[in-house]
């Protein structure tokens, strides 16, 4: 009897593991999906690529403010149901998105999908923080990345191939039917609606009760450094290659993609690699990989020299990031769901500072300056980062 409670028992955490993956995967094709569809988007409406890349900004503006609100709803409500409805509100959005009538019901409408996407991929960490113990969390969470890593490869080709062949009517349809499929399957195995938790706190509370967690700030802190330092170099990489080594800005967005091959290089050995190395090991290696990786690209004295660092650098990065992501889950058990949206604020926020102050300097020193900043950097995140996890405590000590 309860040998079978167990098999059903892991039976439905792997149900549940695959709806919540695929709803990462959706959410990554929704995010990624209009990069190349900017010049038709431009044309269709007689616009300037730089304002129909508002249907890019306003998606990321939304989907880093509401991550503090998805948090505190899914630890009150459940994780799952919010998830549900996140991707059903999705699926909505995206096919009034096929039939707008203008460049500025494009941008709103792409602000609305930003903001129910934002309730995906953190809750979906966050629930699977609440489902499998930590021994085995790394490893479920780097599963879990290999469905978000494909989903954003596949949403920047399937952009532009539905760009040259069809139009984006046909992308914002497609994104409908994924969405809808997924939603429909979420729904049908949500369990009995729960009755709301009403001796949570409130939303402001509930943040405030994982900022009082010394080692939660730590790993929020980190989280901002790591977003400042890592995508500030990345986003340079496309325009370095084109204007030092006149690399057409198609193959140069494609070697970028191998960054996103490095990640998935990680998950397929992130048993193995966890259990060589440990957490700690993890971070400083990854660390160590990232700064080879701009290394290469900073000091590089041919194009071809991208093509080995970005997958370096992908790696290294999955290396530290997923480390990071599984101690995010278990900074503040009681209130996992806004401790990881949280955790995905300051990785946002981090972005939106170290791109801002990285550009400044590019506008004075050139492209590569972001690479070498970057490879100092991180090796030294990697070893702070390492050294932490040597005195982390064993569960959520607050002051």
């Amino acid at each position: 009897m309860v040998e079978a409670r167990t098999d059903e028992k892991a039976e439905s955490n792997a149900n549940s593991f695959f709806l919540v993956a695929c709803a990462g995967f959706a959410s990554m094709v929704g995010m990624r999906i209009c990069d190349a569809l900017l010049p038709d988007l431009a044309d269709s409406f007689q616009v300037t690529d730089g304002v129909a890349a508002g249907s890019i900004s306003m998606f990321v503006i939304a989907y880093g403010f509401l991550q503090l609100v998805y948090g505190p709803l899914g630890d009150r409500y459940g994780k799952q149901r919010v998830i549900s409805f996140a991707v059903a509100a999705s699926a909505l959005i995206n096919l009034a998105l096929v039939f707008a009538p203008s460049m500025f019901a494009i941008i709103v409408l792409r602000g609305l999908a930003g903001a129910a996407t934002a309730g995906i991929i953190p809750l979906s960490m966050a629930f699977i923080g609440d489902t499998v113990p930590y021994a085995e969390r790394q490893g479920v969470l780097a599963k879990f990345m290999s469905a978000t890593i494909i989903g954003m490869i596949f949403g920047q080709w399937v952009g532009g191939l539905f760009a040259d062949v069809l139009n984006w009517q046909a992308a914002f349809g497609l994104l409908f039917l994924i969405f809808g499929g997924v939603a429909i399957m979420m729904l049908r195995a949500l369990p009995a609606r729960p009755v709301a938790d009403s001796t949570k706190r409130s939303f402001i509370a509930q943040m405030a009760s994982v900022l009082r967690i010394s080692w939660a700030r730590r790993i929020l802190l980190i989280a901002l450094i790591e977003g400042a330092f890592v995508f500030s170099a990345l986003v340079f990489i496309p325009t370095y290659l084109h204007n030092r080594f006149g690399v057409p800005l198609t193959a140069a967005g494609a070697i970028v993609a191998l960054y996103g091959a490095g990640g998935l290089v990680y998950t397929f050995f992130a048993r193995r690699l966890l259990g060589r190395f440990g957490e700690r090991g993890l971070a400083l290696n990854g660390g160590f990989l990232m700064g080879i990786g701009f290394a290469l690209l900073a000091f590089g004295p041919h194009w071809a020299w991208a093509i080995p660092a970005c997958l370096i650098a992908g790696l290294g990065f999955y290396m530290l990031h997923n480390t990071l992501q599984a101690n995010a889950t278990q900074m503040a058990p009681h209130t996992r769901g806004t401790a990881v949206s949280l955790f995905a604020c300051c990785l946002f926020l981090g972005q939106s500072l170290g791109i801002g102050a990285i550009s400044a300097m590019v506008d004075h020193y050139g492209a590569d300056t972001a690479f070498v900043v970057s490879m100092v950097a991180l090796p030294l995140l990697g070893i702070w980062f390492a050294r932490s996890l040597s005195h982390k405590p064993l569960s959520p000590v607050t002051e």
